[in-house]
């Protein structure tokens, strides 16, 4: 299958998708502006794993992901044996067989989340069921070094359609939640350096976004909040905000949102959508110049669970792991067995900080 299909426009600029089967059965899609339509070259075929199981924490009240066969992924390849980049004739057979393209996806390989997942086996006093859903793997440019805030404005904007073509279609195969999210920085356990980020679609939406959409149920409005945070803020753009909330649980943590309630970038409007792909960027240049390096990140996309459109307000959430230029923030014994952080920055003290960068 090689469909190349309009997916939608950016501007004045269409956007392309194509859909390429790989052998082991794993879909790939390039977007671009650009109709994605190479001439594939040879590819692996090894066996793939059908994601993990999920178990039930009693205590936490949550379910964890259990998928024993990650422990061999990929890990800290050589430039020569990158396989995000682009294929070439006689070359090393990477992810995507194409000689080039602008944005890919593809089914993450050593998934932990798996629309076929296995059934667990049956532990006493212990509920376990499939780790059912769907994990990729989002590359955001043919090019092995780069960040969101060096691929460009019409970068990141075709890569905010990609996301919103992955939201659709893991919603219509049935996920309850969806998450783009980025690692970056051997801090956070990168094991590949090409610029990319993942989506995992979930079929039980997380303990965190049940409580996120509780709060939002019960009352609780950013659209009302941001215009009195204003001591918080580190830039705005296309009616988005970028701030640091009063209760970062990270030194240095920023939010990216719409002013007005929107469930999803789905739902975002031109202009909001050229604020949100600029400050993706900007908030990125901010961190790796006050901290003089490419800053250790967590960026989690917090879109509406299924169900939850009406009264959810999406956010896109980084987490920096550094507390200030060359300290990490760790995360010690009584956060990881509590729960509750402590905050070396002060948040209203972190928004000055940044915006000053």
């Amino acid at each position: 299958m090689n469909a190349v299909t309009r997916i939608g426009q950016v501007g004045e600029k269409a956007v392309f998708r194509r859909h390429h089967r790989k052998p082991d059965g794993r879909s790939l899609f390039l977007y671009g502006f650009a109709k994605p339509d190479g001439v594939s070259l040879p590819e692996g075929n090894d066996p793939v794993a059908k994601g993990g199981e999920l178990r039930w924490h009693p205590f936490r009240r949550e379910w964890n992901v259990y998928a024993a066969h990650r422990q061999n992924r990929t890990f800290k390849p050589s430039s020569a044996e990158d396989p995000l980049a682009p294929s070439k004739p006689g070359g090393a057979v990477t992810e995507i067989p194409f000689e080039t393209f602008e944005v890919a996806v593809f089914g993450n390989k050593f998934t932990s989340l798996h629309p076929e997942a296995p059934d667990p086996p049956e532990i006493p006093g212990v509920s376990s069921q499939p780790a059912v859903g769907a994990c990729e793997v989002v590359v955001y440019t043919p090019e092995q070094t780069g960040s969101l805030y060096t691929v460009g404005q019409e970068r990141r904007r075709l890569l905010l359609s990609a996301w919103n073509d992955r939201y659709e279609a893991l919603f219509q195969q049935g996920c309850a939640f969806v998450m783009p999210f980025e690692s970056r920085g051997e801090e956070v356990g990168v094991t590949l350096h090409h610029p990319h980020g993942q989506i995992y679609g979930f079929g039980e939406v997380p303990q965190v976004q049940r409580q996120m959409a509780s709060a939002f149920d019960d009352g609780f409005s950013l659209e009302r909040l941001l215009p009195q945070w204003s001591e918080y803020s580190v830039d705005e753009a296309g009616g988005v905000s970028a701030f640091c909330p009063p209760f970062a649980r990270f030194p240095f943590e920023v939010w990216l949102t719409p002013r007005r309630r929107v469930p999803g970038p789905w739902d975002f409007s031109e202009e909001e959508s050229d604020g949100f792909a600029h400050l993706l960027g900007e908030v990125t240049r901010r961190y790796d110049r006050f901290f003089g390096r490419d800053t250790a990140y967590m960026l989690t996309l917090h879109a509406a669970p299924k169900g939850c459109e009406q009264t959810f307000h999406f956010t896109a959430q980084f987490y920096p792991i550094l507390r200030a230029p060359g300290r990490v923030k760790f995360l010690a014994s009584v956060e990881q067995g509590t729960g509750v952080f402590t905050v070396d920055v002060m948040p209203e003290e972190a928004a000055r900080t940044l915006r000053a960068q």
